[in-house]
C-alpha cells in the first residue's frame, strides 16, 4: 500500500523516503509592489524547508525573491502567473483572445495592513494582507505558524478568491500550501497553489470525466490516456479547468502534465500542482456557470457551427471492408426507411485492416472517387478513420522519416494499437509546420475526393521517447491533441467549406474544431451512464458539441463478438436523438435490421430525430455564441437548486427540453422536474416542477422528455431520408 495520506508524498510527489533531491520552498509576505503597463508585478519571498514530512522552515538557508504578476482581462478576469526558471508562456495555441476581451489597466494603494489592487473604476481586484491572526498565548508547546502569503482575488471586483493560506492542522502539518515550488537537485521542478474551498462547494469540469457530478473529493491527473472506456479514472480529454459552484471557474494555462485535487487531500483547498517551474492561471468570475464558461470560451475559442448534414444519423461499425458491402448498406437503410446522412468508413478501407495509408484499397475499393460521388447522389457523405501515427510498414514511411515529419528516436520505437498489430513508428510531428502540411496533403487527396470529414481518432498519447521538432514530449503530450485536429479541420474547411471532423482526445481550445466523441464505452448500462456523465462534465469544460458510440463500442464480455441487448440499442438509439450528433458504431453490427424485434421502434426515433433537426441547429447556432453546450448538466440553469447540482443522469437539450433517458432493463427511473411547468413532450400531460416523479414506469418505445411551459419547437414537418431534402422554410414552431 503506496498512499501515506500526507498532502507531500501523495499529492506533491516526494519519495516517502525523501531521498530524490526534492526540497520545498514556500511563500512569504511579499515585499515590494510596482506598476508596468497596467500590470501588478508584487515581490515574493520563497523560504526553503527543511527535507522533512514535518514542514518547518530551513532559517540557515536565504530567501529567493521571484516576481507574481497579475492581470486582468475585461471585467470578470483575472491572470496570475509567476516563473521560478524560464518564462510565462504569454501565447499559446490554446488562447484565442476574444476582441472583446480587452486589457484592464490596474493601479494599487498601500496601507499598513494591506495592498490593494483597484482597477481604473475603483473596482477591487486583488488583496495581499499582511493582518496578524489574534493572539491569545497560554501555551508555547507548538510553536507560532510561519510566514505565509495572504493573496485574495476579485476577478469581478466583488466575489474574493483567496489562496488557501493556512490549510494545516499544526504548525508543521499542512494538507496544502497557498503556494509553493519544489526544487529537483537544485533547480525548481514543480509548482503548486491552493485556493480555498468551501464545506459545501461543488467542482465541475476539468474534462470528459465519467464520475459522478460533483467532483468534491476527487484528485485528477491532467495526462491524457487511452481511456479504454467510460467507466475508470483515465481520460481521453482531460481540461485544465473547473468549475465552482462559488461562481468561479480556474483555467491553468499550461500543456505540462499535472493534478487537481478539489477539496479531497485537503477538504479546505482546491489545489493544483504542475510539472513545470511556472505556475499561470486565469480566475474567471460570473453570476452563473453559462457567463463564466462564456468567459472561459473567450479566452480559449468557441466551438464553430457544423454543417447542416452532420446533424442527421451516421451508420458505422469495426469496420466496413469493401465498396460493395457500403452500398449494400446505404441502399438499405433507404429501402428499409432509416433516414441517414452520414456512412463511415473504420480501419477496413486501407490495404491492410489498421495499416493507415490514407489510401484506399484498390480491389475493394477499385473506383474511389466514382464509389464517393454515387452515395453523395443518393445522400450521403463519407466519413474516413485514421490516426496520427506512422507504422514501419506504411507506405508513407521512408518519406516520413527522412523528411522528419514524424519524431526521431535513436532505437526503434515500439507502441501498438488496442486492436491490431500494427507497430508504430512515430508520431505525426505537428510541432513542424512542414510535417503538418505533410499531413494536410494526404487528406487533401481524399477531401478532393469528396470524403466530407475526417475521423481524428487517438491522439492522447504520443512517443515519449522520442524527439520532435520544435516542443519537448512532456510538454506535447497534452496539446498533441488541439495541433491534431486543428491541422485536420483546416484542411476539411479548406476543401469541403465545412468545418468537421470527428474527434476522440482532447484538450484546452480543442472546443474549437467540432465536434468530439466519448470513446470506447461498453455495450451496457454502465456504458450508458458513463457516456452521458462524460459529456455533461465535458460541456462544463468549455464543449459545445458531443456525441457517442450508439450502443456502445465493444460487448461484454466478449469484446467483439458478444450479443448486444435490444433494451440497449433502443435506450442508446432514445439518448443519441436527444444528443448533439447521433452516430452508430461498435466492434459488431450496428444496421438496426439486425435487431427485427426493435426495428420498427429504432426507425420512429430516427424519424423523430430528423424532425428536431430544425430545434438542434437554433441551439447549436447558440453554442458557438454563448458558454452553453447543446447537452447541458441541470447546474447551467438551476445553479441555486442544490439537488440539480448532483444529478448526472438528466440533462437540458438546449434551452427548452428536460430529458431523462431510462438506463436499466426494468424500463423504470426517479425523475427530477426543477422549478416551472413543464409539458410532457410526448403526451403533452403539465407537471409542476420542483419535485420528483418516483418510479416513473417508461415502455421500451418510449422516453422521458418534457418541455418549458410555453416553449416554442422548431420542427420539420415532413419525414425525409436525409437532410437533403429538407427546406427549412418548411419549418413550424410546436407550440408547448
Amino acid at each position: 500500500m503506496q498512499q501515506t495520506n500526507y498532502q507531500l508524498f501523495d499529492f506533491l510527489d516526494f519519495s516517502p523516503e525523501l531521498n530524490e533531491g526534492d526540497i520545498l520552498w514556500r511563500a512569504c509576505s511579499p515585499t515590494a509592489i510596482e506598476t508596468r503597463n497596467g500590470e501588478i508585478f508584487v515581490t515574493i519571498p520563497f523560504q526553503q524547508q527543511n527535507n522533512s514530512n514535518e514542514i518547518i522552515p530551513d532559517l540557515m538557508i536565504h530567501q529567493k525573491k521571484y516576481i507574481l504578476r497579475i492581470k486582468s482581462y475585461g471585467d470578470k478576469i483575472l491572470r496570475v502567473s509567476m516563473a521560478f526558471a524560464g518564462e510565462i508562456m504569454e501565447d499559446s495555441e490554446m488562447l484565442t483572445l476574444d476582441s472583446r476581451l480587452h486589457l484592464n489597466p490596474l493601479i494599487f494603494e498601500k496601507t499598513e495592513q494591506e495592498w490593494i489592487i483597484k482597477d481604473a473604476n475603483g473596482n477591487k481586484k486583488s488583496v495581499l494582507s499582511f493582518q496578524q491572526p489574534v493572539i491569545d498565548w497560554w501555551s508555547n508547546l507548538l510553536p507560532a505558524p510561519v510566514e505565509t502569503l495572504f493573496l485574495s482575488l476579485y476577478p469581478d471586483g466583488k466575489k474574493e478568491v483567496a489562496l488557501s493560506a493556512y490549510d494545516m492542522f499544526s504548525p508543521a502539518r499542512h494538507d496544502a500550501f497557498a503556494l509553493a515550488f519544489v526544487e529537483r537537485n537544485g533547480k525548481p521542478h514543480r509548482t503548486t497553489f491552493s485556493l480555498q474551498a468551501k464545506a459545501d462547494e461543488c467542482f465541475y469540469g476539468t474534462g470528459e470525466r465519467f464520475t459522478k457530478m460533483d467532483l468534491s473529493g476527487k484528485t485528477f491527473q491532467l495526462r491524457n490516456q487511452d481511456g479504454q472506456g467510460v467507466n475508470n479514472r483515465r481520460a481521453y480529454k482531460n481540461i485544465p479547468f473547473y468549475l465552482s459552484s462559488e461562481n468561479y471557474g480556474m483555467f491553468l494555462h499550461t500543456t505540462s502534465f499535472g493534478k487537481l485535487s478539489l477539496a479531497d487531500h485537503s477538504t479546505r483547498s482546491a489545489q493544483v500542482l504542475v510539472e513545470e517551474p511556472m505556475v499561470d492561471f486565469f480566475l474567471i468570475s460570473g453570476d452563473t456557470p453559462e457567463e463564466i464558461l462564456f468567459g472561459y470560451r473567450q479566452l480559449t475559442g468557441f466551438p464553430t457551427m457544423p454543417p447542416l448534414w452532420s446533424f442527421g444519423t451516421w451508420m458505422s461499425r469495426m469496420t466496413y471492408f469493401s465498396a460493395d458491402e457500403v452500398n449494400e448498406i446505404c441502399d438499405r437503410m433507404r429501402t428499409e426507411d432509416f433516414p441517414c446522412d452520414v456512412i463511415h468508413l473504420d480501419t477496413g478501407w486501407f490495404e491492410t485492416d489498421w495499416l493507415c495509408e490514407w489510401k484506399f484499397n484498390d480491389e475493394r475499393f477499385p473506383n474511389p472517387n466514382d464509389f464517393i460521388r454515387k452515395l453523395k447522389n443518393k445522400g450521403y457523405r463519407v466519413s474516413l478513420w485514421q490516426l496520427p501515427y506512422i507504422s514501419y510498414n506504411a507506405i508513407q514511411y521512408k518519406e516520413a522519416d527522412e523528411n522528419e515529419y514524424i519524431s526521431k528516436s535513436e532505437r526503434n520505437i515500439s507502441g501498438s494499437s488496442n486492436f491490431s498489430v500494427q507497430d508504430f513508428a512515430g508520431t505525426i510531428d505537428f510541432t513542424y509546420d512542414k510535417a503538418t502540411e505533410w499531413y494536410k496533403d494526404l487528406l487533401r487527396n481524399l477531401l478532393n475526393m469528396g470524403v466530407a470529414c475526417i475521423k481524428t481518432d487517438f491522439g492522447e498519447d504520443i512517443h515519449l521517447d522520442a524527439e520532435y521538432r520544435n516542443m519537448s514530449p512532456e510538454k506535447l503530450h497534452n496539446l498533441y491533441p488541439l495541433l491534431y485536429q486543428k491541422a485536420a479541420y483546416e484542411v476539411t474547411k479548406e476543401v469541403t467549406g465545412d468545418g468537421i471532423i470527428w474527434a476522440r482526445a482532447g484538450w484546452a481550445g480543442c472546443q474549437r474544431y467540432p465536434l468530439h466523441w466519448g470513446g470506447d464505452s461498453a455495450c451496457s448500462w454502465d456504458g450508458l451512464a458513463g457516456s452521458l456523465k462524460g459529456g455533461l462534465q465535458l460541456g462544463l469544460s468549455g464543449f459545445g458539441f458531443w456525441s457517442h458510440d450508439v450502443p456502445g463500442f465493444h460487448g461484454v464480455p466478449n469484446f467483439m463478438n458478444s450479443v448486444l441487448p435490444d433494451d440497449i440499442y433502443v435506450r442508446w438509439t432514445q439518448f443519441g436523438v436527444f444528443s448533439s450528433h447521433l452516430r452508430y458504431h461498435g466492434s459488431h453490427q450496428r444496421e438496426p435490421w439486425h435487431y427485427p424485434n426493435i426495428a420498427p421502434i429504432i426507425r420512429k426515433w430516427l424519424k423523430l430525430r430528423y424532425k428536431l433537426i430544425p430545434y438542434i441547429l437554433q441551439q447549436s447556432e447558440k453554442t458557438t455564441k454563448t458558454g452553453f453546450p447543446v447537452l447541458r448538466a441541470l447546474i447551467l440553469h438551476h445553479p441555486d437548486d442544490k439537488t440539480c447540482r448532483h444529478i448526472d443522469d438528466q440533462y437540458y437539450f438546449g434551452d427548452n427540453m428536460l430529458v431523462a433517458p431510462v438506463m436499466n432493463s426494468e424500463n423504470v427511473r426517479d425523475i427530477y422536474l426543477p422549478e416551472g411547468k413543464w409539458v410532457h413532450f410526448f403526451t403533452k400531460e403539465v407537471f409542476e416542477g420542483n419535485r420528483w416523479l418516483k418510479k416513473v414506469k417508461v415502455p421500451l418505445d418510449e422516453m422521458p422528455v418534457f418541455v418549458k411551459q410555453g416553449a416554442a419547437i422548431p420542427m420539420y414537418p415532413e419525414e425525409v431520408s436525409c437532410t437533403d431534402e429538407m427546406d427549412m422554410k418548411k419549418v413550424i414552431e410546436a407550440i408547448f
